[in-house]
């Protein structure tokens, strides 16, 4: 039976208030919609893994969609590194990489989708309405990498070794908002670049970092050089996985997930600094340009590190004009940090995006010494402190009463992960919901 407006904000709103009145307490939802079913991947000699869809790169609830419903989107589908291809399909990584560096994609003609999720009283969740991203002629895109020179990219096989083709109109889909219109934006992250995506699926634009159009070109959609050519320096796999919009829809919002390998990847590792982004729409320009510091990774609690790299960003959510929640995570720990743009420095289109500028800004981990200000940051939420919570979040959603919705990547089952949604009450205050 379908779900009308008005029975899905008074379910939801009678499964908040039956046992959830404190702050803070959340509440785990799984599926077992057919719809997550994917495929069996099986080689040769090998162990059967039965994949599942990884809906959770981003989420979006639009004010005024029903109470408990969300948007989601998936990324380039299932894939993992040479490293892991003993534990996913059980033979050994030469048997498929065969000594190259390559990475693994067992379902190669997967497209990346948006999915519309519904939270039910039961602490199920169902999955409805599935749009495939297609290019200008209706053809569904792949997850594969793309032709890139400018940039660098990685080579993919299937599950069986053979060389695949690359595409110049493939996405890694990674954040996703839905304007009033009906139409989505969507950060991705191999280009790097954001997409404009129409109600149906089909990509209306690409923007691309500039001088790097011409990797593109092939595109059966149109493209754009309107990111700084810096972008083109991101580490490989540690491009743009957020989007997020401010509350009268003027401003889009999206992050690089690292620093950049800029000038080299020995910077990326040790830098904090990472890029945030204002991309005005009426003028269809970038605005700002923000410094957000990464955290001390000895300070994510279930897996601290020495390595500053491994903190990322993995999801930015509009609060207010200016105001963002942002997911900063490790492997196994997820932080929430409210920041707000006011009194940092904007270095859009400074010596900061010039590729020649030595020390580079992912060199200078201390701004006091180059007069720059980072964007505030304030803590509100710590996985560490809810042991129900799953690995890898990567989405976010402010839900009818204004709970948050957090779902996470289970990078399509490959290890066996189930999607997960855990839902918290009194987290974040924003302007409409």
């Amino acid at each position: 039976m379908k779900r009308t407006f008005a029975a899905g904000i008074v379910g939801f709103a009678a499964m908040l208030l039956a046992g959830s009145a404190m702050a803070g307490e959340a509440k785990v939802f799984e599926t077992k919609s057919a719809i997550n079913n994917l495929s069996t991947v099986m080689v040769d000699g090998g162990k059967s893994r039965d994949l599942t869809v990884g809906l959770g790169s981003g989420a979006y609830r639009r004010p005024g969609d029903p109470a408990n419903m969300f948007y989601a989107v998936s990324d380039r589908g299932p894939n993992f590194v040479c490293g892991d291809v003993e534990t996913v399909l059980g033979v050994s990584a030469d048997q498929v990489c065969k000594g190259q560096k390559v990475r693994v994609y067992p379902t190669p003609d997967y497209s990346p989708s948006i999915y519309t999720i519904f939270l039910n009283n039961d602490g199920s969740f169902d999955i409805k309405d599935v749009i495939t991203i297609k290019d200008q002629k209706g053809v569904p895109l792949t997850g594969l990498t793309n032709k890139l020179t400018v940039a660098k990219t990685e080579k993919p096989v299937d599950a069986n070794g053979n060389m695949l083709e690359q595409s110049e109109s493939a996405i890694d889909a990674e954040g996703i908002i839905r304007l009033t219109d009906g139409s989505y934006w969507i950060g991705e992250e191999n280009g790097p670049s954001i997409l404009h995506v129409a109600s149906d699926g089909i990509v209306i634009q690409r923007i691309v970092p500039a001088g790097s159009e011409k990797d593109f070109a092939g595109a059966a959609y149109k493209v754009t050089g309107g990111l700084p050519a810096i972008l083109v320096t991101r580490q490989t796999n540690r491009g743009i996985e957020s989007m997020a919009v401010s509350p009268d829809e003027s401003k889009l919002y999206f992050m690089v997930q690292n620093p950049l390998a800029n000038p080299n990847a020995d910077a990326y590792k040790a830098a904090k600094n990472t890029r945030l982004f204002v991309y005005d729409r009426a003028s269809e320009k970038l605005t700002g340009e923000y410094i957000y510091q990464l955290d001390d990774p000895q300070t994510f609690r279930n897996d601290p590190s020495k390595k500053q790299n491994a903190p990322r960003i993995s999801e930015v959510l509009g609060l207010g004009d200016d105001r963002l929640l942002v997911l900063e995570r490790t492997d196994k720990t997820t932080k929430l940090h409210e920041i707000e743009l006011k009194g940092a420095t904007n270095i859009l289109a400074t010596r900061w995006d010039d590729m020649s500028t030595s020390p580079s800004l992912e060199q200078e981990n201390d701004l006091s010494k180059i007069d720059l200000v980072a964007v505030s940051k304030t803590l509100r939420f710590d996985s560490a402190d809810y042991p129900e919570a799953p690995n890898k979040l990567e989405g976010l959603a402010i839900m009818g009463d204004g709970a948050l919705a957090m779902i996470n990547d289970n990078d399509f089952g490959i290890k066996g992960d189930p999607t997960k949604v855990i839902l918290i009450e009194g987290l974040v205050q924003a302007d409409k919901f």
